[in-house]
Parts: C-alpha cells; sequence; structure tokens
C-alpha cells in the first residue's frame, strides 16, 4: 500500500470522526431524544385501550348471555305455574298460568340468579325482562364500574308434545 492511500484513509476517518462528534455537541444530533418515550407511552396507552376491550367487552357479553338465559328460565317456570281451572276444562288449548304464582316463579328464578327483571303475566303468556351487570376491570379506572346486559324472553303452556300428529 502505498503512503498516498493510508493517508486518504486516515483523513477520511478522521473527517467521520469529526463530523460525528459536531452532530453530538450540535443541537443537530438531539432531533430523536425522547422518541423511544413517546412511542413506549403511546403503545402502553393502546394496549390497555386493546385489553380493556378484551376483558369488559367479554363481561358486557356474559351479561347479556346471563340476562338471556334466566329470562328464557324465568319465562318458563312462570308458564308452569298454571291456573288449577284451566287444567280441569276439556280443552288442552284453554291452560293459562296463575298470574300470582307466575310471578313468584319468575321472581325466585330471578333471585337465584341475581338479576333483576320485570314480570308481566297476559293470560297464558309470561313474559320476562331480565337485566344482568358484571364488574368491569380495565373500564373501573375511567369510572365506569360495571358493564350490563338485558334480553326479554316469552313462554307459554303447552300441553302434550309440539311436534307429531294432531
Amino acid at each position: 500500500m502505498s503512503p498516498a492511500n493510508g493517508t486518504r484513509v486516515s483523513t477520511t476517518r478522521s473527517a467521520l470522526s469529526r463530523r460525528r462528534d459536531q452532530l453530538r455537541n450540535d443541537g443537530d444530533g438531539d432531533g430523536d431524544r425522547g422518541s423511544l418515550t413517546a412511542y413506549l407511552l403511546i403503545m402502553s396507552v393502546a394496549l390497555i385501550v386493546l385489553a380493556g376491550l378484551v376483558l369488559d367487552g367479554g363481561a358486557a357479553l356474559t351479561a347479556h348471555g346471563t340476562a338471556a338465559d334466566t329470562a328464557q328460565q324465568a319465562a318458563r317456570a312462570g308458564a308452569d305455574a298454571l291456573d288449577e281451572t284451566s287444567l280441569r276444562t276439556n280443552t288442552p288449548a284453554g291452560l293459562t298460568a296463575n298470574p300470582a304464582a307466575a310471578r313468584a316463579a319468575a321472581a325466585r328464578v330471578l333471585d337465584a340468579a341475581g338479576v333483576t327483571g320485570d314480570i308481566t303475566v297476559n293470560g297464558a303468556t309470561v313474559t320476562v325482562t331480565a337485566r344482568a351487570t358484571k364488574p368491569t376491570a380495565i373500564l373501573a379506572i375511567v369510572g365506569i364500574g360495571q358493564v350490563g346486559g338485558t334480553a326479554t324472553a316469552t313462554a307459554v303452556p303447552l300441553h302434550g308434545t309440539t311436534t307429531g300428529a294432531p
């Protein structure tokens, strides 16, 4: 290697070193300072929001499912509370629910499930609207302590089976 090539390489290295030192010492090299902090802050907030959607969204779906299941069970229990005189009729189509017994039976189902609701008895038809709530995990941070679901179900008493020949 000739001295000219060795001199040129060392001159290029020293020029790069000077430029690097200049950028470190000047304000020009500080443009990216703190960008990692901002990125981590934004990503942390995004992950907390996603966790809230998953956990608290799941709680809302569970509350709705609980309300639907309980409303159906309570309506069936109410429809099973038949009026004794309707049982003694000659026509099976004349079955009616005893309003007081139907409300009491449906209310027992709602209470056992820890759900609130409204019960309506109209002749043979028992309609129950159930409301269930579940506590939140992440939304509690912003003041939303619980999520809920509402469902309505209707039941009527049936005689015999509902399939086959009349």
